[in-house]
C-alpha cells in the first residue's frame, strides 16, 4: 500500500556536520538538525547527503575529503535498520514500501574534487554519487560560482561534466551556480535538472536565490527549485518564520506552477536556523502549514512528487558498480 505522505529532502549537510563536530548519526541526544530521530520525527523518506567540502582545501585534499565523507557515510550511516541507500530507479521506488526506513542519495556539492579530469567523475559514479551541485560559491574546473565577480557559466570542461553526467544518470543541481551558469546548464540539458535549495530573487534580494527566469528555465528541463530553509535567503528580518518562507513557496508556484517546486532544507550546514523551523521534529508543522496555504494535492507535489518525478526519470535504471 502506498503511503499518503511521503517526504523528500533534496539537500542537508548531516555529514560535513558530522566530521566537523564528530557527531553520532544515531545518537538519540544528537545536536545535529538531520541526525536519524529527528529525520524519523520529520517523516523523511528520502534524504539527500551530501558530500560538501571546506573550499579552503586545494587539490587533491578536496578529493581525499570527499571520500572520507563518502566513507563516513558507508561506515556511520548505512545500517540495516537504519539508512539505505539508493542508486537507481528500482532503490527509488522502494521508498514507497510502508515498512521501510529512510533512504538516502548521495551528492556533492562544489565540483572542486573534479580538477578538470572526467575520471574521477567516473569514479564517483562508481562510489554512488547521484547528485552535483557543480559549483559552491566560488569558480573551479567546471564553472563559476555565485560568489566569482566575473560571473562566467560553464567551462569547455563543465559542459562536457554536464553531458556525461546526464548520460550517466546523475542529477545536476544548479544551486550556488553563477547566472550564467545556469543558463548554461539549461540549455545543455537533456535530462532534468534542478537547483537543490534556493529560494525566490523577486521576493528577496539575495545572489543564491533565482530569478523568475532561471526558475523557468530550471523547470523547462522537468526540474524542479528545493525550497530551502535559510534564513539569510528568506528575508532580513533578524527573526525569520514560515510567514517570511510563505511568500517564497508562494511567487514560486505561480511562476513556474505545482510542479516546479520541492524540498530542499540546507539543515546541518546552516549555523542560524528559523525560529520555528529548527530541525527535522518541527518538518510536520511546516508541511501542515503548506497544506493550510495551498492544500494537500499541492504538498503532496512539493513534498515529493515533484522530486520523485525527477528523479525517475534521471536515475540509472540499475545500480552497476
Amino acid at each position: 500500500m502506498v503511503k499518503d505522505h511521503l517526504v523528500i529532502d533534496g539537500h542537508a549537510d548531516i555529514l560535513y556536520r558530522m566530521g566537523k563536530e564528530k557527531l553520532d548519526f544515531y545518537d538519540v541526544n544528537s545536536p545535529l538538525h538531520l541526525g536519524y530521530r529527528q529525520m524519523l520525527k520529520a517523516g523523511i523518506d528520502l534524504q539527500v547527503f551530501v558530500t560538501f567540502v571546506d573550499p579552503a582545501r586545494r587539490g587533491s585534499e578536496q578529493l581525499v575529503a570527499v571520500l572520507d565523507s563518502i566513507h563516513r557515510f558507508h561506515q556511520q550511516i548505512e545500517r540495516p535498520g537504519g539508512i539505505k541507500p539508493i542508486y537507481d530507479r528500482t532503490g527509488l521506488h522502494e521508498i514507497y514500501d510502508e515498512t521501510a526506513n529512510p533512504h538516502a542519495l548521495l551528492s556533492l556539492e562544489g565540483a572542486e574534487c573534479l580538477d578538470g579530469r572526467l575520471s574521477v567523475l567516473y569514479a564517483l559514479f562508481t562510489l554512488g554519487i547521484r547528485m552535483i551541485g557543480l559549483t559552491w560559491n566560488h569558480a573551479n574546473s567546471v564553472a563559476d560560482g555565485v560568489g566569482e565577480p566575473r560571473g562566467a557559466g560553464l567551462t569547455d570542461f563543465g559542459k562536457e561534466v554536464v553531458q556525461h553526467m546526464q548520460s550517466l544518470g546523475m542529477v545536476v543541481d544548479v544551486s550556488h551556480l553563477s547566472e550564467q551558469g545556469v543558463y548554461d546548464v539549461a540549455r545543455l540539458a537533456t535530462a532534468p535538472i534542478i537547483a537543490s535549495h534556493s529560494n525566490a530573487r523577486h521576493v528577496f534580494e539575495h545572489r543564491r536565490n533565482l530569478t523568475d527566469e532561471q526558475m523557468k528555465m530550471i523547470v523547462d528541463t522537468g526540474g524542479v527549485i528545493g525550497v530551502t530553509f535559510v534564513p539569510e535567503f528568506i528575508t532580513s528580518h533578524e527573526t525569520v518564520t514560515m510567514d517570511d518562507l510563505i511568500p517564497h513557496v508562494e511567487h514560486m508556484l505561480d511562476v513556474v506552477g505545482v510542479h516546479g517546486v520541492a524540498l530542499g532544507s540546507d539543515f546541518d550546514g546552516i549555523d542560524q536556523t528559523m525560529q520555528d523551523l529548527r530541525r527535522g521534529s518541527d518538518y510536520p508543522r511546516f508541511l501542515e502549514r503548506l497544506e493550510k496555504e495551498f492544500g494537500s494535492e499541492v504538498v503532496r507535489l512539493i513534498a515529493y512528487e515533484n522530486m520523485f518525478r525527477v528523479l525517475d526519470n534521471t536515475l540509472p535504471t540499475h545500480h552497476s558498480a
